[in-house]
């Protein structure tokens, strides 16, 4: 059963079978343009661009959705503060708060920015088995410790959050109830502590449990990826995207 970090993971289009190492590098150049641009010219047609991936991908719109109505909660909280304390020309009023209009410009511009990064990550990133990618980081010489920490935190999250829910369920049990007083603050930091201990204890035996497996530091791989004629050419057709939005 896939976790549902790879919920976009299995599928049959173009953008499921690209190799790994073109769609990680794709997704690094495309949020670093979106990310240091400031001109509408670019990032309009880079949100367009995220969506067109989204629809290559074929992914399903109500998950996406949900993803994306997260993501724009927390930039909903600069729209009701970022216009009314940037310095600038005034838009308009509500009572004593003053709107500028750069205030404005630099929310849409985030919202632009913030929305175009995660649909384009999602239509390359999600679209790939986490294993598969962290094999494709390998082919692409990042540092394998540090690898190997980003699998290992996908392996286990899952765990570390069904013990969270056994330490929660059970401070329930036992007549617990959250307020705002001093014995709820202090419930909630042995409920971290608790989980902590029993993460590293999981951990400690995780890694015996592999040592006798014959754990070297490294995951042997039987299939290698191979770049084909099909993913030097949608390779090409990202990278030409991906630089005329760099050159606007």
């Amino acid at each position: 059963m896939l976790n549902s970090i790879e919920s976009f993971a299995l599928g049959s289009s173009p953008l499921h079978t690209l190799d790994p190492r073109v769609k990680f590098l794709a997704a690094c150049g495309f949020a670093t343009v979106a990310a240091v641009s400031q001109d509408f010219r670019t990032l309009v047609p880079a949100l367009v661009f995220a969506l067109g991936l989204v629809f290559w991908a074929r992914l399903d719109l109500r998950t996406l959705a949900r993803r994306l109505l997260l993501v724009n909660s927390f930039i909903a909280l600069l729209w009701c503060f970022l216009p009314f304390t940037y310095p600038g020309e005034t838009a308009f009023t509500v009572g004593p708060l003053t709107a500028s209009r750069e205030g404005l410009r630099f929310a849409l511009l985030l919202s632009l920015r913030t929305n175009g990064i995660v649909l384009a990550t999602i239509a390359l990133i999600g679209t790939t088995p986490v294993f598969n990618l962290v094999h494709a980081l390998q082919h692409l010489h990042l540092p394998v410790k540090l690898v190997h920490v980003a699998f290992f935190c996908y392996r286990y999250i899952d765990v570390i959050q069904r013990e969270y829910l056994r330490l929660r369920d059970a401070m329930r049990i036992r007549g617990f109830r959250p307020r705002t007083s001093l014995h709820t603050y202090t419930s909630y930091a042995y409920l971290v502590g608790m989980l902590l201990v029993r993460s590293y204890e999981r951990s400690e035996r995780v890694y015996q449990a592999m040592l006798c497996r014959g754990f070297k530091g490294d995951f042997p791989v039987y299939r290698h990826f191979e770049l084909d004629r099909r993913d030097m050419i949608y390779s090409g057709g990202l990278a030409a995207a991906i630089l005329f939005l760099a050159l606007l």
